[in-house]
């Protein structure tokens, strides 16, 4: 994976300041090293810049970026972040309409369909991609995203200049670019966040290349938004067994096509049945090659002391991690974090996202992605199953299903209890949150013939695909990325997503039993006991110092004059908080605990605000 950035502007001549210009492209870059901590490099055309930072997977010595080509006197220039998992198929159609290949990476697989075939080229592609092309002959560029949005791209206009970056924080290395915050802004972070509404970037002005679209800019072009790729609603005519079938091939399919590295690889291992099996199919696959596959799991220094059963976190993972691992064989380490790094790693978390971010969930996976890159420079997660395929509480309890909100944030009391009265006045937060859930349900791909029911669940999946999973890729994708490595998610092929979208509730959750599509799908892959556990989430921290040490933390901001908290938080009211004992049991936001991750993200949202000097407007 890279760090991409650049700018494009109709009129200004870059090359006349062509010093001041490539200055500005290296400052971006070295702002997004830590994706590619490998290579850099630079190009600056008339009217457009690209910058690059490159983690070396592919073509280890010949992907160098940005990758130039020209053909008939026309010349296209790419930037891409990414991995092509059907890459050597497109090769072989472009080597048949007569192109020849210098390298052996997928970034000049994708120039070369650029040039060959236009925009519509990304239709074609398999993968997890940001990619930025400049076309010299239309003199415009283009600003791609992968369809399920695995990996970032953040751009703003700012006057008549278009300024582009895997991360926010390329985009304010550019001198024109502000850290501002307006009330829309202060809604995502207070009412919506760690979550966004697609293609909100937070700061005011700066917005998110969609999932499935791209974005074009010409000297004749005003910035377009185009979309290449939509769920599509229909009658799933497949029997039960074909289903089954079906299903059990293209998670298969997209987990060995998603091995495809000339560096050694790992997996996430959690004795969960996501992860189970992606680490299954990868040992097995290695295993022909022999060699052994390397898993590593994590959890928290003293949890099984400190750990209490509830209806978010029914079991430990340890007992299934240690059965898995015996039995695919695979070599397995076990990562533990305490409660120094995991307090540590929360401000790490906020540069990794340019954001708050998920408080503890985040700032540990930080962590544990730090120790596995000591290592490999790619590893395959479970990422995104549950959302496909059904497998969080809200879409089995009632109350949630019935909800006229989010499930996973259906009571926005706890995000108002420590907030000052003229703020929450100023916020209007229901209002909000009420506006962009109307917006998602009314998005909803639909089908004529479904029932009430069934239209229901499509609103919940789509939902949790559009929103939920979104969370949880931008957190796999900054914890991992942060730290050089490239984490892949089978889970969220295409081909997975929609063909399982279409499928209706009694096949994904026949008899009842949560998943039982994606689980019987597996069978003889891995043993029952794993094949069918309950679901139990990221692990989380029981230990009470670490709640303790948040609190003297928070006591401390608060009391501090300067501190950015102040603008929106009522002092009394967290002094009171402080006090209370917490609710580990309910959530918050999904299934994070409401006490101690609500502490987290004050101190995140804290931590933003100074470091990148934020302003509200």
């Amino acid at each position: 994976m890279c760090g991409i950035a650049g700018f494009y502007h109709r009129e200004k001549d870059y090359r006349s300041y062509g010093n001041h210009y490539r200055s500005i492209l290296t400052t971006m870059h070295e702002k997004l090293w830590r994706r590619g901590p490998d290579d850099a490099g630079i190009y600056l055309a008339r009217h457009c810049g690209l910058s690059h930072s490159r983690l070396s997977i592919i073509d280890l010595s010949g992907g160098r970026q940005p990758m130039a080509r020209t053909a008939d006197g026309r010349t296209c220039i790419i930037a891409y972040n990414g991995e092509l998992y059907n890459g050597k198929e497109l090769r072989q159609l472009l080597k048949g309409r007569g192109w020849e290949f210098e390298t052996t990476c997928d970034t000049e697989v994708i120039l070369l369909g650029f040039m060959e075939f236009g925009p519509s080229f990304v239709k074609q592609l398999n993968g997890i991609f940001a990619f930025a092309v400049y076309d010299t002959q239309k003199d415009g560029v283009y600003l791609f995203r992968d369809p399920m949005g695995v990996k970032p791209l953040f751009y703003t206009e700012c006057g008549e200049e278009l300024i582009f970056a895997s991360e926010l924080k390329g985009i304010l290395a550019h001198p024109a670019a502000k850290a501002e915050i307006d009330r829309t802004g202060l809604n995502e972070i207070f009412g919506i966040g760690p979550a966004r509404s697609v293609g909100c970037g937070v700061l005011k002005g700066i917005r998110e290349v969609c999932p499935g679209e791209y974005v074009s800019c010409g000297r004749y072009e005003p910035l377009t938004c185009h979309t290449y790729w939509k769920l599509e609603s229909h009658p799933h005519e497949d029997s039960y067994g074909k289903t089954v079938e079906t299903v059990s091939f293209l998670v298969q399919d997209a987990i060995k096509r998603q091995m495809v590295s000339d560096v050694p690889i790992c997996t996430f291992l959690s004795g969960g049945v996501d992860s189970s099996l992606v680490s299954a199919v990868c040992a097995a696959e290695l295993e022909k090659q022999g060699k052994k596959l390397a898993t590593f799991s994590f959890d928290f220094v003293d949890n099984q002391k400190n750990f209490k059963a509830n209806a978010f976190q029914p079991s430990q993972d340890r007992p299934f991690v240690e059965k898995m691992a015996a039995h695919i064989g695979s070599s397995h380490t076990f990562l533990e974090c305490d409660n120094e790094h995991q307090i540590a790693m929360l401000f790490d978390s906020v540069k990794a996202h340019d954001l708050p971010a998920m408080a503890d969930v985040d700032s540990s996976m930080l962590y544990f992605c730090s120790l596995v890159s000591k290592e490999y420079k790619v590893t395959l997660t479970g990422e995104c199953a549950d959302e496909i395929f059904g497998g969080y509480p809200w879409f089995h309890k009632k109350e949630c299903f019935e909800a006229s909100t989010f499930p996973w944030t259906m009571d926005l009391s706890p995000r108002k209890a420590l907030l000052s009265d003229g703020f929450l006045e100023y916020l209007d937060m229901d209002g909000y949150v009420k506006e962009r859930y109307q917006e998602s349900i009314q998005e909803t791909p639909r089908w004529e013939g479904d029932s009430q029911e069934e239209a229901r669940r499509r609103e919940i999946s789509y939902l949790n695909l559009k929103w939920f999973m979104q969370t949880l890729l931008n957190r796999m994708d900054r914890t991992s990325m942060y730290n050089g490595l490239e984490a892949r998610v089978p889970f969220a092929d295409t081909r997975i997503v929609q063909y399982v979208w279409n499928v209706p509730w009694e096949m994904k959750a026949k008899d009842g039993v949560v998943k039982s599509l994606l689980r019987e799908s597996g069978r003889g892959l891995l043993p029952d006991e794993v094949l069918f556990r309950r679901k139990s989430p990221y692990p989380k921290t029981y230990d009470p110092r670490y709640e303790e040490l948040l609190k003297a933390m928070v006591k401390e901001r608060i009391l501090d004059t300067s501190s950015p908290l102040l603008q929106f938080v009522d002092r009394q009211k967290v002094e009171r908080f402080l006090v209370q004992a917490s609710d580990y049991g309910k959530p918050w936001y999904g299934q994070l605990m409401a006490g101690p991750q609500m502490l987290a993200y004050l101190l995140q949202i804290d931590e933003w605000m100074r470091r990148y000097r934020v302003a509200t407007v």
